[in-house]
Order: C-alpha cells, then sequence, then structure tokens
C-alpha cells in the first residue's frame, strides 16, 4: 500500500515538473493564447564597451580628411571582422555646406546574411571638427573628442557585436551594423537648401553619410526597421520618446522602451515626449523607408542635450557604465525577442 502511494505521488510529481517545464518555453496572452516566450539576450558587459569607447578616443578627434579618422575607421572595420561580420566599406566623397570635400566612409557589418528579417543598428562615427558649444571662445575653432558623441554609440554596438559571437544562442533575425559617416560637419546657423523631395527636413551640412546609405543601402535589402544611437554614455543620461521616432516608427519606440522598463532601466529610457531632432534617422526614413528610431540624450527639462555637447569636455571623464549597460542589454533582448 506504502509502495503504491508513493509510486502515485511521483507520477504527479513528474507531470508538475514537466507542466512546468512547458510552461518556461511559451507564455499567455489577454486571449488565453500561447506564444513563444522571448529568449534571453547575452550579458552586455559595461567594462568592455568602455574600453572600446576610450579606444576610439585614444586615436584623438575623427574629423574626416586627418590621419585619426582614417585610424578609427581602420579599427572599427578590423573589430566587426574579429566578430565575426562581413564588412563592406562604402567610400563617398562628401560635399559639405563650406564648400569641401571630405574623404568618407561609412562602415557596414553584416551577421547572418541569408536572413530576410533584417534590423539595421547605427551610430555615427566621425567626431565635430570645431567645439562651437565651448563655454570658452578661443576653444571653440578645436576639433571635439567625442566621447559620448560618436564614440558611445559606436563602443555600444561593438560589445553588442562581441556579445553575440561569444552566445550560444545566436539572435534569428539578420543585423546590420551601420557607422556613419561624416554626420557632424554641419552648421546650425546656415541653411544650404538642399532638401530631399518630398521632405520639410534642411540638413544645414549634417548627416552626410546617412543620406548616402540610405541613397545606396549595403545591403541591399530593406531592412524591417532600424536603432540609431546617438550620445548614449553620459552618467545620468535620459532618453525621451524622440518626436520624428514618434512620427515614423512609434511602435518600435514603444517595443524598445518596454522592453528597457522590463529590465529594470526606466530611470534612463524615461516614458515621455522628446522634441523633434534632425539626426541620422531622418535619411533612413525618407529616402530608404526603412522605419528607424533614434535613442539619444536630451534633457527633459530644457529640451537641449547633455551638458557638454559639442565642446572640448566631450572626454572619457562624462562616460558612465551604468549608462552603456542600460543601452547595450536594451538592444541586445530587443534583437533576442525577435
Amino acid at each position: 500500500m506504502n509502495k503504491s502511494i508513493l509510486a502515485t505521488l511521483l507520477l504527479l510529481a513528474c507531470f508538475a515538473a514537466c507542466k512546468t517545464d512547458k510552461k518556461t518555453e511559451s507564455q499567455t496572452t489577454e486571449g488565453g493564447q500561447s506564444t513563444p516566450a522571448a529568449s534571453t539576450a547575452p550579458a552586455f558587459n559595461a567594462d568592455s564597451a568602455y574600453n572600446y569607447v576610450a579606444q576610439q578616443v585614444a586615436f584623438g578627434p575623427r574629423v574626416p580628411n586627418t590621419p585619426a579618422h582614417v585610424r578609427g575607421g581602420d579599427y572599427l572595420v578590423a573589430k566587426l571582422k574579429q566578430f565575426g561580420f562581413a564588412v563592406t566599406e562604402q567610400k563617398f566623397a562628401a560635399k559639405t555646406w563650406d564648400g569641401k570635400t571630405l574623404n568618407a566612409r561609412n562602415i557596414i557589418g553584416s551577421l547572418n546574411p541569408q536572413a530576410t528579417k533584417r534590423i539595421v543598428l547605427a551610430s555615427h562615427w566621425d567626431s565635430r571638427p570645431r567645439s562651437d558649444q565651448d563655454t570658452t571662445e578661443a576653444d571653440r575653432t578645436d576639433p571635439v573628442l567625442a566621447a559620448n558623441d560618436g564614440a558611445s554609440g559606436v563602443g555600444v554596438l561593438l560589445e553588442l557585436a562581441r556579445a553575440i559571437q561569444q552566445a550560444k544562442a545566436k539572435p534569428t533575425v539578420g543585423i546590420d551594423i551601420v557607422f556613419f559617416d561624416a554626420e557632424d560637419w554641419g552648421d546650425g546657423d546656415k541653411a544650404v537648401g538642399d532638401k530631399e523631395p518630398g521632405s520639410d527636413f534642411d540638413y544645414i551640412g549634417f548627416c552626410l553619410g546617412s543620406r548616402h546609405w540610405a541613397k545606396n543601402p549595403v545591403p541591399a535589402t530593406k531592412a524591417y526597421y532600424g536603432i540609431l544611437l546617438d550620445m548614449v554614455g553620459a552618467k545620468g543620461a535620459t532618453f525621451a520618446k524622440e518626436g520624428y521616432s514618434m512620427q515614423y516608427a512609434p511602435s518600435i519606440v514603444n517595443q524598445v522602451w518596454q522592453t528597457a522598463s522590463q529590465l529594470g532601466y526606466s530611470q534612463f529610457f524615461v516614458d515621455t515626449p522628446g522634441g523633434a531632432i534632425t539626426d541620422d534617422h531622418i535619411a533612413p526614413n525618407l529616402i530608404a523607408k526603412i522605419p528607424m528610431i533614434d535613442i539619444i540624450h536630451t534633457n527633459p527639462q530644457t529640451g537641449g542635450f547633455f551638458h557638454a555637447w559639442h565642446t572640448n569636455e566631450d572626454t572619457m571623464d562624462n562616460i558612465d557604465r551604468a549608462t552603456l549597460k542600460a543601452v547595450g542589454q536594451t538592444l541586445l533582448q530587443t534583437l533576442y525577442n525577435e
């Protein structure tokens, strides 16, 4: 009799365990239907991302037509190849508002090339040629070191690439990392009248690399959506829901912000409307017709950018591992949710 009871209890325990295991493979929707559960993303290493930012800054300002720019670009190409990405260097001559010609290159790394569903992750990698927002007038002609305004987004994407390479489980979607060049040469006080057909945006010399890429996308397969990173490394950064992102791709914004909230990063990804900002996500939306959002550090109270924007103070002193972690882990989980 005792053996019979024991056998019954063991069967019930096994049945319960099987039910528990099955439940981890799916999640129930409000309508009662089960859908596949999201895969857990690999851990994002903030120390590693910080080092990738520092290595870029060590080259000096990556201003187009300078040796530091060449060395910085070569470094990015080498790192993407090291992490298993197929790399395309999209070289082009960029005409600036002040009559200069920039020897520029967009750097594109592609993973899982056979996937038809692709997601673009982007950041600009060049530095601004002048610190026009510096409080010291004598310093306003100096190039910006661009630790946050450029290198932080690139550092996050390099660590994301490394984390995916090291992970046992890979995302099922295709991933295209695009480092845009010649983003930061423009002059906000001068307009050149160079608008895209049907566009309300005057680029005034900014975002030259993203415009070139949007007209000549690599890879040619149209992406499902895109995420742009800009100034994503400063201590206490806040990322509001940028205006044009909400206009062109509100569902993607809400998806990313919800993921951040689930991971405990709501203090960074704040649930508040942000200003509409001309940035590298505009051309992909308007020209390539790829819904792309912008994760960009803005001040909800003033509407301005982070305090060292376009100044000599945009150095490694501003870069915070906690912010890099919040952005990088959110991006990784967003990819694995797909």
